[in-house]
């Protein structure tokens, strides 16, 4: 004769690799959205560090750059321009605060137009009119 068994347990699905579901033990845990360090802030930190590696002479040139970090030379070109920004452009862009998912406020394309222009105080006012309002970077 079969009897029926009855198990109680919490459990819940959670995405696994591609579009599986997979089956977990518990209740689900409400986390909150990663923060993440905004973009604008890594590539800036990247061009400082390149230009660091070709003034130490430990890499030739741009093109070598973009060899080794397996892009374009164009795209070398780009985030290397962001250099050409006023050093407190730079800074702020360093220390903008962590985005909590979605899109940044400030994205590079809104920054190419203003590291095109050789004049900082330009610079600068462009910046103002980019940077996210009532904002103190």
């Amino acid at each position: 004769m079969t009897r029926a068994i009855t198990i109680k347990k919490q459990i819940h699905f959670r995405q696994g690799r591609g579009h599986r579901k997979v089956l977990k033990e518990g209740k689900v845990r409400k986390t909150e959205p990663a923060s993440s360090v905004p973009r604008i802030s890594r590539l800036m930190a990247l061009a400082i560090h390149m230009q660091e590696l070709v003034d130490a002479g430990e890499v030739a040139d741009y093109a070598e750059l973009a060899r080794l970090s397996h892009v374009t030379r164009a795209r070398i070109t780009q985030i290397m321009n962001l250099g050409h920004l006023a050093p407190d452009i730079q800074e702020e862009l360093l220390l903008l605060p962590l985005s909590n998912g979605g899109r940044d406020p400030i994205r590079e394309r809104m920054v190419r137009p203003i590291a095109a222009i050789p004049d900082w105080r330009k610079q600068r006012r462009m910046w103002m009119e980019v940077r996210p309002a009532g904002e103190n970077c």
